[in-house]
């Protein structure tokens, strides 16, 4: 039986190691290719990312542009019709806490939307704050209610 410890990467050549600190002859004796002295010398050292050595880092020559809305933006959470048939049955209301109650959603939310995954064939009564084009024909074409919160 193969198990995981098993497994050999046959592909490519294993690399060597770098062995630093066996002397002059290996090229990374004494200082270990660390330079002489400073913070960069010592153990536990970590330089921050983007950092020049000193030098005017890059990142603030750089004009600040442009203005993006990722941060302030409200998602709302999915559901696809065929989502919603699984779940509900003929006559009842699909919304927020009817999602909540079924454990579709958990958690704060910014509302609901409806996409036109699967199809739909239950008599639903559907309460959200989004539909998409999609799910609207299919929504119309089943004779189904829904309403739109704004």
């Amino acid at each position: 039986m193969i198990d995981l410890g098993k497994l050999k990467d046959t592909h490519r050549e294993r690399k060597a190691c770098k062995r630093v600190g066996r002397g002059p002859g290996s090229g990374l004796g004494k200082t270990c290719g660390r330079g002489e002295k400073g913070a960069g010398s010592r153990s536990g050292y970590t330089r921050r990312f983007g950092y020049e050595g000193g030098q005017f880092p890059l990142y603030r020559k750089l004009p600040c542009r442009g203005f993006n809305n990722t941060r302030f933006r409200k998602a709302l959470d999915v559901v696809n019709l065929g989502q919603i048939n699984a779940m509900y049955e003929d006559g009842e209301v699909v919304n927020v806490e009817t999602l909540k109650d079924r454990g579709f959603i958990s958690g704060p939310t910014h509302g609901i939307k409806v996409l036109g995954e699967g199809q739909l064939t239950k008599k639903v009564t559907i309460e959200v704050d989004a539909v998409s084009e999609a799910a609207k024909e299919k929504l119309q074409q089943a004779k189904i209610k829904y309403t739109v919160k704004s």
